[in-house]
């Protein structure tokens, strides 16, 4: 259950709290103020990093072109006993319908990435459904498991593309950091920018990445000497009873009621 504030409601505290804010009795901050805003508009948001205490990261790979370093990277993961989530685009799931299987046979989670990676907010309703269940489609009949992870192409959203990826039952997931690794950086970057994460956060890769495996080989011990264990998307986000911060993308747990 995903928490929202009746339109009427959010126009009355956002009122309130710029009352209070031109009386001086509180200090109204901007992160606040958008996020009530937002909930005007009802504006959804993907889940970019889940609040959490516990010491976990998720690892996601993009897979969009080519299988080089694919082999390396899963010798890697499983070197290190970690399970990570890979979100795959149709053309990929037809070209290499093998990997699609080693992939999952190796346990690892497999997410929808569409199926012909388009700009998503430039097509209609329908046709967001369209290639979703098709890509969605692809990928059950290889693994004979429903996906219910997905990642918009570019990272591009709208509610009507978060709204259609619910129907279909998928979360819409995001990052929280970017390795850059498309970028052909050193792995000695992807290094850097990685190895000071927080628990909770989302980590995007590219299968095909240049330098991915070197990093992943090189983070992995390091992050577990931190204390962090890396788990797929799936086993990080919380499935139900929940709220997502629409200024940040943070997923957080809601109370349960006693």
């Amino acid at each position: 259950m995903v928490l929202y504030l009746r339109r009427s409601w959010a126009l009355l505290l956002l009122l309130l709290m710029f009352g209070l804010m031109g009386v001086g009795v509180v200090t109204v901050t901007r992160p606040a103020v958008e996020s009530v805003m937002a909930k005007l508009t009802n504006r959804l948001v993907p889940i970019y990093k889940v609040d959490t205490q516990e010491a976990k990261i998720a690892f996601s790979f993009d897979a969009t072109w080519g299988t080089e370093n694919t082999d390396k990277l899963l010798e890697i993961l499983s070197a290190n006993n970690v399970k990570t989530t890979f979100f795959l685009a149709g053309n990929w799931v037809s070209e290499y319908p093998e990997y699609v299987k080693k992939i999952a046979a190796q346990g690892h989670e497999i997410g929808n990435h569409s199926l012909r990676h388009p700009h998503m907010n430039s097509l209609t309703a329908e046709e967001i459904y369209a290639d979703l269940l098709e890509n969605h489609q692809k990928i059950k009949a290889l693994i004979g498991k429903d996906p219910d992870l997905f990642r918009p192409p570019f990272g591009e959203y709208s509610n009507k593309v978060i709204e259609v990826a619910q129907s279909l039952g998928y979360y819409t997931v995001q990052w929280s950091i970017d390795s850059l690794d498309w970028k052909n950086v050193s792995a000695s970057y992807i290094v850097d920018r990685i190895s000071q994460a927080k628990p909770g956060d989302i980590i995007l890769f590219h299968n095909a990445g240049k330098s991915t495996p070197e990093a992943v080989a090189r983070l992995l011990p390091l992050l577990k000497q931190r204390g962090f264990q890396v788990v797929p998307v799936g086993e990080l986000i919380y499935r139900d009873n929940y709220v997502i911060e629409s200024h940040s993308g943070l997923q957080k747990q809601l109370p349960v009621a006693q």
